[in-house]
């Protein structure tokens, strides 16, 4: 199986890059993880786990790699070495405004510029209420170019009861939308919840 790297930006919604990573390698997916010098910051600001503490029980898995945001050298970094997409979770403002104007400028946008070049799935879990033009224009040029920009919205129909059902909900997601899952898993859908 190739692997999945997470990007994870300076953008609120750390739990959704956690989540996400815990159950890639949950299902023994390979997994390359790449944060941002902001996303290191918003971590901390809203987490209660550092994340050089989350790093090591990640590194901990043998499907697991890490990256620094300056290594330009990573493998990530270059289209010759096959991977089955990307997801940047969360992804701010910036890095949509960066990779719809081609800068790539750190191993994240690289690595999302990697997957735009060579056609793989690149999915962008964009964090940032309201909206104006220039970001909508941003999202609407990368999904031009095949990007999927899947917000963080939940299924208010599901009957989400906490937080963590709504993560479960958006992680899901974005499972389906990497082609790592074909449908929700049960735990996600909370079926009991619609009788």
């Amino acid at each position: 199986m190739k692997p999945v790297i997470v990007g994870i930006s300076g953008a609120s919604g750390s739990v959704l890059a956690r989540s996400t990573v815990d159950e890639l390698l949950r299902r023994n997916v390979p997994t390359v993880a790449v944060i941002s010098n902001g996303g290191r910051l918003v971590w901390e600001d809203e987490m209660d786990t550092p994340f050089n503490e989350t790093l090591s029980v990640w590194q901990e898995h043998p499907k697991f790699t890490f990256h620094t945001i300056n290594n330009m050298r990573a493998s990530i970094a270059s289209g010759t070495y096959p991977t089955a997409g990307m997801v940047v979770v969360p992804c701010s403002m910036n890095s949509v405004a960066s990779m719809a104007n081609g800068l790539s400028g750190n191993l994240l946008l690289r690595a999302a510029d990697v997957c735009l070049k060579e056609g793989r799935k690149l999915v962008l879990v964009p964090r940032e209420t309201p909206l104006h033009s220039i970001h909508l224009e941003n999202m609407l040029t990368l999904s031009r170019m095949g990007a999927v920009v899947l917000p963080p919205e939940t299924a208010f129909y599901l009957k989400p009861r906490s937080v963590d059902d709504i993560v479960d909900f958006v992680v899901g997601r974005v499972l389906v939308a990497l082609g790592v899952d074909e449908g929700l898993p049960e735990r996600m859908q909370y079926r009991e919840r619609l009788n």
